[in-house]
């Protein structure tokens, strides 16, 4: 019972300094407070405080070396497709700039996805793309509708009906960053109607076996949001 409470309490403590490392809170220069500091500030022993270090320590975000003390490692060297991480990052100040980069890197995952979903012609996967898109026509003609879950699983369904595992892989990291994502740019489009009949013809392209078509749909909705995202940056910084 104890291992299970230092545990809970680790998390805890893990996902409150992760916050505060992503946000600048602590950095390369100043590093983290020390353990027994740490124990006092949360309450906790030093068993737990070891616990949230080696988790942090697995992300990527600090180092712990003997006698040179618990150290707070470079942007550069976080996990990022630890979904911790990324929910953190989202989560901070800066979220435009990481949503940039996040559709930077659908870009180059995505298109393919889609075309090679319309190429492996795997019924049942392509069938779990169809529930997707067709929950989200649903919801969209609904006034209170919400397409948020829909849109989620009709992505996730692209990775799981390209037959390739790696792609398959990245569900976790799209998940988490499209539900920040798909936040801020369903507002701007408006329209649920519309957002969920470009999420149709992908899959349309995608069921006819047209994989061109389907990776220049999927690159459109992707491009779409994108120039949303850009122009938020530009207003954000000319403040």
């Amino acid at each position: 019972m104890a291992r299970i409470e230092n545990l809970n309490l680790s998390q805890r403590v893990t996902n409150e300094l992760g916050k505060a490392i992503v946000a600048g809170e602590y950095d390369t220069k100043t590093g983290l407070p020390t353990e027994a500091k740490l124990c006092d500030e949360y309450g906790i022993s030093r068993t737990a405080v070891r616990e949230a270090v080696k988790m942090l320590a697995a992300k990527g975000l600090i180092s712990s070396r003997p006698r040179q003390g618990i150290r707070v490692e470079p942007a550069e060297n976080w996990n990022l497709f630890d979904t911790s991480v990324l929910k953190w990052l989202l989560e901070s100040s800066p979220s435009l700039l990481v949503l940039k980069e996040f559709l930077q890197m659908r870009h180059t995952i995505e298109p393919q996805a889609a075309a090679l979903a319309a190429k492996s012609g795997d019924s049942a996967a392509i069938d779990e793309i169809r529930k997707a898109v067709e929950e989200m026509k649903r919801a969209a003609n609904e006034p209170e509708g919400d397409i948020h879950d829909s849109d989620l699983a009709f992505h996730t369904a692209i990775l799981k009906a390209s037959g390739n595992r790696f792609l398959y892989q990245m569900r976790d990291f799209i998940s988490t960053a499209l539900h920040v994502s798909i936040q801020h740019t369903t507002p701007a489009k408006g329209n649920k109607v519309s957002i969920a009949e470009d999420h149709y013809k992908i899959y349309a392209a995608i069921v006819n076996g047209e994989s061109d078509r389907a990776k220049n749909m999927m690159t459109y909705l992707i491009d779409e949001a994108m120039a949303f995202i850009e122009s938020e940056i530009k207003r954000t910084s000319a403040q």
